[in-house]
């Protein structure tokens, strides 16, 4: 079987196994990369019949433009249930306190408003994009994660997955996290973008924008960017490698305006994606995992 239909026919197994063994999933979708090719793989695991759960967006207020603009296009064109979970709302409750500091960002707030979403909607599995490529601390990621009442990964409470058989087993309170995409690479996703013709938000593609160098990275200059001292925003040709919180995703100079070019500029990289663009990473070196054993996703 070619890699591409085998990595596809593991998703598909993935989702219709979730399906069968639990009473209310959810899938997480951002509009990134990952969750559009992760939404695409559960429609064909279901087709002909529509997707068997909601879909669930963490909105944190510093988004893309063109991120919200393609998430509610692709809900009406396929005629998805959206739930959206809002950090302005744990804001205004009081239940986290904003940063506003001119490095400040709500990427981290994500964390208490994703477990406040769960609780609300009783889900038992929650479907996320993260691929083991992507960061050291998602390598230590099972399939099937399980997550206690409180939220948290533990990874020595983690189930063994011989045989990929996945154990969903857990008590009322308790979920499991469920990654469809472990196995990918970021050049499995974009070799999968261009095959299947899969519409993604132009971010990903060479775009001209006003962008700010900030700590060895780029940093695309919008209304919630606010400048240090010194710092002088200046345009550029780039495109996105991922897609976040717009305070803290950065971008990478390219001409990549198509999938297969981006493919081959992904072939040729030696840095992931989270490791060149994503400033909250770079908190510690144990950054992930710290929010990771929190609730992050």
């Amino acid at each position: 079987m070619p890699h591409l239909d085998a990595l596809e026919a593991e998703s598909a197994h993935i989702f219709r196994e979730v399906a069968a063994t639990f009473e209310r999933p959810v899938l997480l979708f951002s509009g990134g990369k990952d969750s559009v090719v992760m939404l695409h793989l559960a429609a064909k695991a279901f087709w002909p019949a529509p997707l068997p759960f909601p879909v669930l967006h963490i909105d944190t207020g510093h988004n893309f433009d063109e991120v919200i603009d393609y998430r509610d296009a692709t809900v009406e064109r396929l005629g998805l249930r959206l739930m959206v979970g809002r950090v302005q709302e744990d804001i205004d409750a009081g239940r986290v306190v904003e940063d506003t500091g001119p490095r400040g960002s709500r990427n981290r707030l994500q964390t208490t408003t994703l477990l406040r979403s769960i609780r609300e909607g009783g889900y038992d599995a929650v479907f996320g994009g993260a691929r083991r490529d992507e960061e050291k601390a998602r390598a230590k990621e099972r399939v099937f994660s399980f997550r206690d009442e409180y939220g948290q990964w533990e990874p020595r409470s983690q189930r063994p997955e011989l045989w990929n058989i996945y154990n969903g087993k857990h008590r009322p309170g308790e979920h499991i996290r469920v990654f469809p995409l472990s196995n990918w690479t970021e050049l499995d996703i974009w070799s999968y973008i261009a095959a299947e013709g899969i519409d993604l938000p132009p971010l990903y593609y060479a775009h001209r924008r006003p962008v700010v160098q900030r700590d060895g990275m780029l940093l695309a200059h919008t209304r919630f960017l606010r400048l240090l001292d010194g710092e002088q925003p200046y345009e550029a040709t780039v495109r996105f490698r991922t897609v976040g919180d717009a305070t803290c995703t950065g971008c990478v100079e390219s001409s990549a305006s198509t999938p297969d070019e981006v493919v081959v500029e992904v072939a040729a990289a030696r840095v992931t994606e989270r490791g060149a663009t994503r400033a909250d990473d770079r908190i510690s070196e144990a950054g992930m995992e710290d929010r990771k054993r929190e609730g992050y996703f």
